[in-house]
């Protein structure tokens, strides 16, 4: 089995490919070992000690490394558990527990049903042209709420902390949605 790898916009993120599916829907993103104890995978990559994050794509995971951390001897070990978590068909999460929740912090601004075609605008422009271009980087973005004019988006993935992150918010995907979306007047990270 082979593992591509790609460099992402941000320096401390590595993508890896494995040539199959990871996800068949959705992300997942998990921000401390606490988190990756949902998944045996993400878990096994938080145990070696100099990772700091670790994102599901479509097809491809994302792992960012500590400060200081050299991926130059953290991505062989990454790619050994890859390996052996994909060549094992190992499953990807554990059997979910009774009562699990959304953190409060997942939990997005309560949109007015009064703004509902706003929103679908929104929505479909993220879905169609934001989110595709952002898995590309190893990352994805996430809405959380329209408020009064304010966009509010999750950054996931190669996108959070990635030093080009503000740029690409505020100067791909703002003008993107004030250009469509009259309405829209900012766009905010959360």
């Amino acid at each position: 089995m082979l593992i591509e790898t790609e460099t992402t916009p941000n320096p401390a993120t590595l993508k890896f490919l494995p040539g199959r599916a990871v996800m068949s829907a959705g992300t997942r993103d998990f921000a401390s070992p606490e988190e990756a104890e949902a998944s045996p995978l993400a878990e096994a990559l938080f145990n070696l000690g100099d990772v700091e994050g670790v994102f599901f794509g479509r097809d491809f995971i994302s792992v960012t490394a500590g400060p200081g951390v050299s991926w130059a001897q953290l991505k062989p070990d990454v790619l050994g558990i890859l390996l052996d978590h994909f060549a094992g068909n190992m499953p990807l999460f554990k059997p979910a527990k009774a009562g699990f929740a959304v953190p409060a912090e997942d939990a997005g601004i309560e949109d007015d049903p009064a703004d509902a075609d706003i929103i679908a605008q929104i929505k479909d422009l993220l879905e169609t042209r934001v989110r595709p271009a952002v898995a590309n980087d190893g990352g994805d973005i996430i809405y959380k709420g329209y408020k009064a004019g304010h966009v509010y988006l999750k950054m996931q993935g190669a996108c959070a902390g990635c030093p080009s992150s503000t740029a690409t918010l505020k100067n791909g995907i703002e003008q993107l949605l004030k250009h469509y979306v009259p309405e829209v007047t900012d766009v905010f990270a959360v």
